[in-house]
């Protein structure tokens, strides 16, 4: 993988995240460029830098934290671009253990919420098995219907079915 395929996946992903959002019944709270406050101000911390109002940040106050706390632990560089897009995208939307939950029980490996070479390894055997174009659409079902379980369904639901659609569309146009 090359660090444009980063750059293509988060602007895909920076498309669904939108702007400044605050929506009451969010459990993230407040959230720009799809980064929480929590997240967003514990980087800053990490890093040792002021944070910024919540409503002023820009991409570049963002992009480094997608590609440290989110594509680095779901290990975008290891993987298909496809697949990357769409693992990444439910990492940002649901946590990266819960994306990786999901793709270790997809391909049968331990579920640790960790991707590391085991399950890179069984990865490889399972595209190699059913083929990109289907792994993409055996783990976009199951993040679908993750979605569909939870209780804020019919608040955001249209939302993250739109999402899954789009992801799964731009994925399978880079299979």
């Amino acid at each position: 993988m090359s660090k444009q395929d980063f750059l293509d996946c988060l602007e895909l992903i920076l498309h669904h995240e939108g702007g400044y959002v605050d929506h009451p019944e969010d459990p993230g709270g407040e959230t720009n460029l799809g980064v929480t406050k929590k997240v967003y101000d514990a980087y800053c911390e990490k890093k040792g830098i002021a944070p910024k109002d919540m409503k002023k940040l820009e991409v570049s106050d963002v992009s480094l934290i997608y590609k440290h706390e989110y594509w680095n632990r779901v290990k975008g560089d290891n993987m298909p671009k496809a697949l990357a897009l769409c693992v990444f995208d439910f990492g940002v939307n649901a946590g990266t253990g819960r994306a990786a939950k999901y793709l270790q029980k997809m391909i049968g490996a331990t579920q640790d919420g960790g991707i590391g070479p085991n399950t890179l390894k069984k990865l490889d055997a399972y595209i190699e098995k059913n083929g990109l174009k289907k792994s993409v659409q055996n783990y976009q079902k199951s993040r679908q219907k993750y979605y569909e379980k939870l209780k804020h369904f019919k608040t955001f639901g249209r939302g993250w079915t739109r999402r899954v659609t789009e992801t799964t569309s731009s994925a399978l146009r880079w299979v």
